[in-house]
């Protein structure tokens, strides 16, 4: 047996069964073990942040790890952007990256880099392997690390010749370090604070989801306070029956105003709220000056034992939490409009569906009759680095098979990951993806305005505007194997999304708008 094997049977037998990959030269011999264990599901991604991004959805679904096996240094670059908004998710990730022998990294050769300071830009967890004894138990500590926290980013860097040489046998996975819980003296001082009038308690992670979004909103029904989430969160419950959250906004003058009467936040798995990005004369903290924060639970702590806690306290362990009522929408018709857009998804969105949110500027409009929608699960860009929304919605997908997964993408933030087609069409997933045609990136014209320049002249316009040529989403999809369709109106549009939600398989709507 050598490492790569030794890694491969170390990786089953702590129940990592999936790989997403895009291998290279030195990841050949993990290849070979790879192909002789079929139950190692192999997904091939035809860019490496396809594969990195595929991870992360696959983790907000089924709340446990896949890999990933990239090609050295530049191929775990490629897959930055995504491994940057798994972090910020709160997804964990194992990332297994080829590189030289240590007597050819001497010689410098092309693709040599500074693999492990790459590694650390993102990753939670960086171990080299140096030799292939040392494979399987840093294997097995990469499972462990990717695991604990509520889910981090671990990498390990597989040395060629230790996959080569010989090795002993897989070893075992450790369970997870328990995680850290607040004192009773917090618990105490966070339901007093909930208390007051004006009082948010901001939520996150596994607590918009699930029994933890029960409990979450027990506490709220019970105290009288807020309940909020961040605008760009992992995975949230919505549409009928789900919890009712309200969640912060993008522009800082509306947070500003959402959170003007705030006496008191409680951090739950939640951040300190924080402004997108600072703009001159605008603050970066949205709460009211002076308002005080009670940090009750890290996100790398035990959210449900915090949650929990804080029920007891309250006395809330007994309450019924609002919920979303349901309240479809009639069926829209005539021009194209985002809210006809959003009523037509509204009214047609199969229950059960996974969304996946990456429409930027379009998406807004669509969330006030989405609310009240059949029950779905919301995933959303939560590290703010596009090319996200097709690579998480491949690994939903893959994660949930039974499910209907939709994502909904600008055309702009689509181009950075299109490859991701190609993927959907060879594992047959049922992905329906809505690309809103607006051939640009509308934010940065609104993000212009928010620095203060008023006017703009050709060189701004061509770097803000997706044509000349005119992007062909249609064509674009077709030559990655998905079926397409175009929509320049509403009914148009309606007739293709109820043939996508229908189709077996991945397909594509091209929504001009």
């Amino acid at each position: 047996m050598n490492g790569a094997e030794s890694l491969v049977r170390t990786l089953l037998s702590g129940g990592v069964d999936t790989c997403f990959a895009n291998p290279g030269t030195s990841e050949m011999h993990f290849v070979a073990a790879l192909d002789r264990h079929p139950e190692m599901r192999c997904v091939l991604c035809l860019f490496e942040g396809v594969a990195t991004g595929a991870a992360d959805g696959w983790y907000r679904m089924r709340g446990d790890i896949a890999a990933t096996l990239l090609h050295l240094g530049p191929g775990l670059a490629n897959g930055l952007a995504n491994l940057h908004n798994a972090r910020k998710a709160g997804s964990g990730v194992l990332n297994i990256v080829g590189d030289h022998t240590e007597w050819h990294l001497a010689n410098d050769s092309p693709l040599r880099g500074d693999l492990e300071g790459v590694s650390r830009a993102v990753s939670h967890w960086t171990r080299v392997s140096p030799d292939a004894p040392s494979v399987a138990p840093d294997g097995a500590e990469a499972i462990r690390a990717a695991r604990s926290g509520n889910g981090r980013v671990a990498t390990l860097i597989l040395r060629a010749h230790a996959a080569w040489e010989k090795a002993a046998g897989p070893a075992p996975v450790a369970p997870s370090p328990p995680m850290h819980r607040p004192d009773a003296a917090l618990v105490t001082a966070a339901a007093r604070a909930l208390a007051r009038p004006g009082a948010v308690l901001l939520i996150d992670g596994p607590a918009l989801h699930g029994p933890l979004a029960e409990t979450a909103g027990r506490i709220a029904a019970k105290t009288g306070c807020r309940l909020i989430a961040p605008y760009l969160v992992s995975r949230i419950a919505r549409g009928a029956g789900a919890i009712r959250i309200e969640r912060l906004k993008y522009v800082v003058e509306d947070n500003v105003a959402f959170l003007a009467d705030t006496t008191g936040i409680v951090l739950c798995g939640a951040l300190r709220p924080v402004s997108f990005f600072s703009y001159p004369g605008k603050p970066s903290l949205p709460e009211p000056p002076g308002c005080p924060i009670l940090d009750l639970c890290a996100p790398d702590m035990d959210i449900a034992w915090s949650l929990d806690a804080l029920a007891a306290e309250t006395g809330a362990t007994a309450i019924a939490p609002a919920r979303m009522p349901v309240d479809l929408p009639e069926i829209p018709t005539g021009p194209t409009t985002l809210d006809k857009v959003g009523d037509a998804l509204a009214a047609l969105l199969p229950e059960n569906a996974i969304v996946v949110d990456e429409a930027v500027t379009s998406s807004r409009p669509l969330n006030i009759p989405t609310e009240t929608a059949r029950p779905a699960d919301w995933l959303h860009v939560s590290g703010g680095a596009i090319g996200f929304g097709l690579p998480c919605a491949t690994g939903a997908a893959l994660a949930c098979p039974d499910r209907r997964t939709v994502a909904l993408m600008g055309d702009g933030s689509a181009m950075y990951t299109l490859q991701s087609l190609w993927t959907m069409a060879r594992e047959n997933l049922n992905v329906l993806t809505i690309v809103f045609a607006n051939r640009g990136y509308q934010i940065l014209r609104g993000e212009l305005a928010n620095v203060g320049v008023e006017s703009y002249g050709r060189n701004a316009a061509r770097m803000f505007d997706v044509e000349n040529p005119t992007l062909d989403w249609v064509a674009l999809a077709k030559g990655h194997g998905v079926e397409a369709r175009r929509a320049t109106d509403i009914d148009e549009f309606t007739k293709a999304l109820r043939h996508g939600l229908a189709a077996e398989g991945p397909y594509l709507i091209e929504l001009v708008c």
